[in-house]
Formats: C-alpha cells, sequence, structure tokens
C-alpha cells in the first residue's frame, strides 16, 4: 500500500510539472516581447545603417514615448478589467458596458493619435534614403501586429519567447 501512494504521489506531481511547462510556452499574456511590440524597426533598423546620433535619438523617443503612452495603456488594461467583470455579472447592464466600451475607444484614439506622432517623429531622424529603406518594410511588416517604431498600443503584439508582449491580448475576455 506505501509502494501504491509514493507511486500515485510521483506521478502526481509529474503531471502537475508537466502541465505547467505546457502552460508556459507562447501565449497571449503581458510577457516580454520583442520589443514594445515586435515591429519592423528591429529588423530594419540593423540594415539601415544608424549613426549613434540617430540611435541615441530614436531611443530617447521611444522611451519618451513609453512614458507618455503608459498611463493611458495603465487605464486601457483598467477598462478592460472592469468590462470583463461587466460581462461576468449574471445580468449584464447593456448601458454600463457601452459606456466602458466608449472610454476604451477614446483611450484606443489617443493611444492611436501618440503612436502615430511618436513614428512620425523618428521617421524625421532618419536620412531620406534611410526613410525609402524604412518605407519598404512597411507598417505592420514585422513579427509583430504592432505597425513600425515600435509603440503599438492597440493589440501589439510582439514575437518574444516568452509571449507576445505588453499588448492588449485578444478581445475582452
Amino acid at each position: 500500500m506505501k509502494k501504491l501512494t509514493i507511486a500515485m504521489t510521483t506521478l502526481l506531481v509529474v503531471a502537475l510539472l508537466a502541465t505547467t511547462a505546457f502552460a508556459w510556452g507562447r501565449g497571449w499574456g503581458r510577457g516580454p516581447g520583442a520589443g514594445f511590440c515586435g515591429g519592423p524597426d528591429e529588423r530594419a533598423f540593423s540594415q539601415l545603417n544608424l549613426t549613434a546620433d540617430q540611435t541615441a535619438k530614436i531611443k530617447a523617443l521611444r522611451e519618451a514615448h513609453l512614458k507618455d503612452v503608459t498611463p493611458l495603456r495603465e487605464k486601457m488594461f483598467s477598462k478592460r478589467n472592469e468590462l470583463r467583470l461587466l460581462w461576468l455579472k449574471d445580468n449584464p447592464d447593456e448601458a454600463k458596458i457601452l459606456a466602458v466600451q466608449k472610454e476604451m475607444r477614446a483611450l484606443r484614439d489617443q493611444l492611436e493619435d501618440k503612436r502615430t506622432s511618436h513614428r512620425i517623429a523618428a521617421f524625421k531622424v532618419l536620412t531620406p534614403e534611410q526613410q525609402q529603406k524604412m518605407q519598404a518594410f512597411g507598417p505592420g511588416s514585422g513579427k509583430g501586429r504592432g505597425p513600425g517604431f515600435g509603440g503599438c498600443p492597440r493589440g501589439g503584439a510582439g514575437g518574444g519567447p516568452d509571449g507576445p508582449g505588453p499588448g492588449f491580448g485578444k478581445g475582452n475576455w
């Protein structure tokens, strides 16, 4: 009986470890992905022969952009969680759900505007030749869904080894 108990316990531990190992793989969580969204900038910038000055300017622009959008992103995550809770109620309130969705759209619009401004500012750092090369990559041609120069607040999936990066994931569930 003791041997059976030890064998069953060992099997249970192995099963739990295996389950955890399979769950650890690529998913849609907010894990460390490839940069801020894995857009074409990582691949393109390596082919643009940026000067040290250009690299420093683009890095400073990105850091300022991230600092600027972080509060909006946090509000977005909060609203998404609020929406999730509203949907989980026994009797979902349509008016409240629509109001939260409207707030989320407004936040998404703000994030999109900031992303566009950031992308244009980073584009202006490049020489005309570099701009042409960058345009050849086009929006959304990177590993993730984020278009150009990182900072893709809407949906952003990076292609990192631990998940798609800090994006909003799939839907509101």
